[in-house]
């Protein structure tokens, strides 16, 4: 029987008694292991940013601990800018801003995105590759901050009304 996509029960547990497979830095970790697995992709993507770990060989599954899931993460979608947007050639000008976490983002969601803004891309993608891919075109969006802001003041100032209204509407007929 197969229940959110694990084939038996032995599976299912993920590593809720298993410690991480990970070494990092030649040192084991001994975080408690999550569902998230150490993949062939992952590896690669560890390689390719130089991060110090390596799956541990005598570990005998693949889980690695929220920690490392997290690091491996925030390192897939940190930027890395020559020249800012605003032009002025800074690039700490972006330091400022948030760094958006894609994968936290509902499938549903990417792919209203992605039909949104009419991204192409081969069909079939799951949820990491398709977050991958609007990360990579939101990077790319330029928004001029004045215009923007200025538009949401009269928006807000405008149509307040409207929108305090709409939670009152229901149930007053």
């Amino acid at each position: 029987m197969s229940t959110n996509g694990f084939t038996s029960e032995d599976d299912s547990r993920g590593g809720h008694d298993q410690v991480c497979c990970l070494l990092d830095g030649g040192d084991r970790c001994q975080n408690q292991a999550g569902n998230a697995s150490y993949s062939k992709r992952i590896q690669k993507t560890v390689q390719q940013r130089k991060l110090k770990l390596v799956r541990d060989d005598t570990v005998p599954h693949i889980y690695i601990c929220d920690y490392h899931k997290n690091m491996i993460q925030r390192v897939r979608t940190k930027r890395k800018r020559k020249e800012s947007m605003d032009g002025r050639g800074s690039p700490d000008a972006d330091d400022d801003y948030p760094e958006i976490d894609f994968f936290q983002i509902p499938v549903n969601t990417l792919r209203r995105y992605k039909r949104h803004f009419k991204l192409t891309n081969r069909p079939g993608l799951n949820k990491s590759q398709l977050a991958e891919v609007v990360a990579k075109h939101f990077r790319t969006i330029h928004v001029n901050e004045k215009e923007t802001t200025t538009y949401f003041f009269y928006m807000a100032k405008n149509y307040k009304n409207r929108l305090d209204q709409k939670g009152s509407d229901v149930g007053t007929n």
